[in-house]
């Protein structure tokens, strides 16, 4: 059974009971660390926060993802190309103490923590600002020993349900949860989609009958009616390549500019189940 990290600060769990409480959606927007730089990313947290979105998820470059679609896979590579490194992001994070209230998540995969590793990686990430980790390629039962260490560190997990993941195996994973459980829409990659699946809500009712933990819904997320389509079901709305789009869009523009378009857009989001 997961818990919340041993100094009982748990910052995501508070997020999410505001959220219940308030009958509506948490905004999760996604964005790659380093695109197209580290100072982009900053400006974009900030600009998320005072959108007023639940979590931001921050995703460390990787050469080889798992089931990122061919959006995020490109901002990965633009950041590896700059030669983006785990402390230059440590320091970008941690730079922005004080200045942001909105919960942190790194998406990051066990290739990364092992090579780096996993006990450094979650005091480091500790100290620069993370709340959490998504853990996209740990399955149960190796994720109980990465989840324990990643507990007793003071941070959160969330590991990843897809829609043809047996009820058993829900079981485990919703136990290795201590921030909230990511439900994807669909099984596959991530990407924008004109409509969620029919079925979806079925799923979340599933998960319910299991968990009472919060679930956050990603992949194909990118419209304010996706976003409504999920009240009365979900906790939260994960949106990665559409914020990334906007990015990629607004590139040549500048730093504020990029900044600005990912707070409208996260804005256009949240009014969407104000």
């Amino acid at each position: 059974m997961s818990r919340a990290p041993v100094d009982g600060i748990n910052q995501i769990a508070q997020t999410f009971a505001a959220v219940r409480a308030s009958g509506g959606i948490g905004l999760m927007p996604f964005l790659a660390a380093g695109y197209p730089n580290l100072d982009a990313t900053t400006a974009c947290i900030k600009s998320i926060d005072r959108a007023g979105a639940a979590c931001i998820e921050i995703g460390i470059p990787f050469s080889d993802p798992i089931a990122d679609g061919p959006v995020i896979q490109e901002a990965f590579a633009d950041a590896l190309a700059k030669k983006i490194r785990l402390n230059d992001i440590f320091q970008a994070i941690s730079g922005l103490s004080g200045q942001i209230k909105t919960p942190l998540v790194a998406m990051v995969s066990y290739s990364i923590l092992y090579r780096y590793g996993l006990g450094r990686f979650v005091k480091q990430a500790r100290q620069a600002g993370f709340n959490g980790f998504i853990l996209p390629d740990v399955p149960p039962p190796e994720a109980r020993a990465v989840c324990q260490q990643i507990w007793d560190g003071g941070l959160d997990t969330s590991l990843l349900v897809a829609p043809t993941t047996s009820r058993k195996r829900r079981e485990e994973i919703a136990g290795l949860c201590s921030g909230f459980i990511y439900y994807l829409s669909v099984a596959g990659v991530t990407g924008e989609r004109k409509s969620l699946p029919v079925d979806l809500a079925d799923g979340l009712a599933a998960m319910r009958q299991i968990t009472d933990k919060p679930l956050c819904v990603g992949f194909g997320i990118s419209t304010p009616a996706h976003v409504q389509q999920l009240k009365g079901h979900a906790d939260g709305a994960i949106v990665g390549t559409a914020v990334i789009r906007r990015i990629k869009n607004a590139i040549n523009s500048g730093t504020d500019l990029i900044a600005e378009a990912v707070g409208n857009y996260c804005k256009e989001l949240i009014g969407a189940v104000a």
